[in-house]
Parts: structure tokens; sequence; C-alpha cells
């Protein structure tokens, strides 16, 4: 089973079966096919008689959600064990374990997180996560920091960039976050109820001079080792365990770009409550919740990644006077644009978010398509100016008053 094919559930079985020391040799073995994502196969091998489980991601050489009309590239698979392995080395709590890397099938063997709930769903259905702001905050410190120039050797980091060149999935990136959604595009999926709103991005020219800027940034900084998709649908999570998946996005790009994802998913969420919540205190209550999730996830980054700086930075330059914040406020202001970039692109763009599609309310779901279309775009004009996340929850606030 050398030669790359797309697997079988019983090639799937049969692969496993012959992993070791994960199951029983004479065990049976039960398959099912779980991938809902847009460009691979996932397959959920279990031993009832044990309840010993794995997960197999296979790569296709195409995008799911198109079909072979879109070919891709296998050496995404790479990327994505590959980063997933750095990032265990540096958070083992908040990734899976990768068991084994099969190059010949783009295949990726790793840990089960079916106890976990994946977080969009969970915050659909109104669940909070107390320690989800830690978590996150430390595992964007800590995989940022020491994959970048101020905590990993400039050499190293270089050799580093070569293996993670991404081309044609940082080119789904470029089409789609910072092209598509800012003119008539046909990879577009515009809401015919918000068509008018729509059009006044198409044609404003302050904003996509503020996206023309973040683009740019996102073709040229090689500041850090992205995740790359960092939404609320690649986190795996518990009351209390958080779980980072699917890095096959990942590249040598702006940090801010992750961060950024994070957060404009929960300002998804945020517009969505329209329809989620029951009333205007529940709503409210809820959207609190959400914007604290966000300044917490800031000051728990904020405060690790200095104090990872202050002990652990490799370059001599980076402790010059003023520097850290200089850096620090650039970031900030990096993430409130690359978070209104991420907004904007799943109201009208191809690959949209279930918290506000999946809302049967038509009138609650063009409510909160236009608050997030609205707090996405202030976020973009306004990132250059950030000095503080507070901006950020106040701009989000207003949208909805």
């Amino acid at each position: 089973m050398s030669a790359y094919h797309p697997l079988t559930e019983a090639e799937a079985i049969e692969y496993a079966r012959r992993l070791p020391d994960l199951f029983h040799a004479e065990s049976e073995l039960v398959s099912r096919e779980i991938g809902d994502g847009n460009l691979n196969l996932v397959f959920h091998i279990s031993e009832p008689s044990t309840g010993r489980s794995i997960i197999l991601k296979q790569a296709l050489p195409y995008a799911k959600v198109v079909g072979e009309s879109w070919p891709l590239t296998l050496d995404r698979a790479r990327i994505e064990s590959e980063a997933l392995m750095i990032q265990e080395s540096l958070c083992p709590d908040l990734v899976p374990h990768v068991h084994v890397y099969e190059p010949d099938l783009a295949l990726t063997v790793m840990q089960d997180l079916s106890d976990h709930v994946i977080m969009r769903r969970g915050l659909i259905e109104g669940n909070r996560y107390p320690l989800f702001a830690g978590h996150i905050g430390r595992f964007l410190a800590h995989t940022l920091f020491y994959t970048s120039d101020l905590g990993l050797n400039q050499q190293e980091k270089k050799e580093r960039v070569k293996r993670f060149i991404n081309p044609e999935l940082c080119k789904i990136t470029e089409d789609l976050i910072f092209d598509d959604p800012y003119t008539d595009s046909p990879n577009n999926n515009v809401p015919p109820a918000i068509r008018d709103a729509v059009g006044a991005v198409w044609g404003d020219g302050e904003l996509h001079l503020e996206v023309a800027i973040l683009r740019q940034k996102f073709l040229t900084s090689a500041q850090a080792l992205l995740h790359g998709d960092l939404h609320t649908g690649s986190i795996f999570i518990t009351q209390e365990s958080t779980k980072v998946i699917d890095p096959e996005f990942a590249y040598y790009g702006p940090m801010g770009f992750d961060i950024g994802a994070v957060f404009a998913n929960l300002l998804l969420n945020f517009a969505a409550q329209e329809g989620w919540s029951a009333d205007e205190a529940s709503r409210r209550d809820f959207r609190a919740y959400l914007t604290g999730t966000i300044r917490d996830t800031w000051n728990n980054f904020d405060r690790e990644f200095r104090r990872l700086w202050d002990a652990h930075g490799v370059d001599r330059m980076s402790r010059t006077a003023g520097y850290q914040d200089y850096y620090m406020r650039t970031l900030l202001q990096d993430t409130f644009g690359f978070t209104g970039a991420k907004m904007v692109r799943r109201v009208h763009g191809l690959a949209q978010v279930a918290d506000i599609n999946s809302l049967t309310d038509e009138a609650a779901k063009e409510r909160a398509q236009r608050i997030a279309l609205s707090i996405g775009t202030m976020l973009i004009k306004f990132n250059r100016q950030a000095a503080s996340i507070e901006q950020l929850i106040e701009i989000a606030d207003k949208a909805v008053q």
C-alpha cells in the first residue's frame, strides 16, 4: 500500500492494524470516515474490545469542497505533520500527538480527540470554556516566539522557512481573504439580503488600501511559523482541555494573522448571537463572555510572550530599550487588521461559518451578517491606530448598540 491513492475504509483498517503498539493483532477494528472539512479524508479507527482509537488523516490531491478541478499538493500533509510535531515540542498538552507520518500516502496518524468537541459547535450551543484564554494565549506565545528570530537562531529559522514554503495553500489565503471579498469575484457567495453592504465593501477605497497593506505583510513578513488557519473549527475543546488541530496551512508569516484568526471567529459568534441568544439579556451576557475571552487571550499572550523574550531571547539587538514595546504594539495593530480581514471573508466569501449560516431566522441571520461586516471593516480601517485590546472590544460593542 505504498503508492498514493485515496484509502477506502477497509484499507484504513488494514493500515491501522499494522501499526505497532496500538491495537491487538487479531482484534476487530471499526472505521468511520468523519472528514467534514474541505481538503482531506479523515478516518476514525477504533477497537471496540479495548476502547482504543486513533485518527488517520489523508490529504487528497484536490480541494474536497470543490472537486478535482481544484488540484492541491500532497506535500501539505508533510507540512501539517511537521508543524504538529514542532507545536507538540513547545506545547505538548495543546495539540494531538502524532504517531506516524506516512509520506507515500500523504497520511498522518494521530491521537483521537473524540472526547472533545469542535469549539465552533460548542460556542453555537452556548457553552463557555473558562480555561481557553489561558491555553490559547500560551499556545500562541510559545509557538510564535520559539519559531521566530527572537527565540530561534536566525540561521536555523531560515532553514525552517525553506521547509515550510507552502505556496498552494498560501495562494488560497491570498485570494480568498485578501482579494476576492473586495471585488465581484466568482469565488464569492454573496447573501442577497446584504448585497448593498457588500457592494459598499467593493467600492471602499480606504478599506482596500488597508487590505493591500495587510496582504503585503501576509506575502512577505516571515515572522514566525504560523498555524495558518486557526479558527474555532480547528480547535477541539472541553472544560479542562484545548487541542489545536489541522495546521496544513502552516507557513512562515506575520504573527498577527494567527491571533487575528482566533479573535475573528470569536467575533463571528459574537455577531451570530442575534440568533442564538434567547433574549437581549442573555445576548449581552454571552457577548461579554466572548469579548472577555478576547481580552484575556491577548493579555495572557502579551504577558507570556514578553516573559519568554526576557528569559530566552537569543538576539542581542532585540534587547534594545523600547524595541519590545514597539514590537508588541505593531503586533497588536496587525492583529486588529487580520481579525477584520478574517471576518469580512467569512460573511460573503467562498467558505463561510456555521455560527451565522446555520441560523434559521432570516432576519437574525441578516443582522448577524451586517454586524460581522461592520466589525470587520472597522477593525481593518482602524488597525494602524490601535494601541489597546480594549479598542477592539469597543469597536465590537459599538456595532451592536
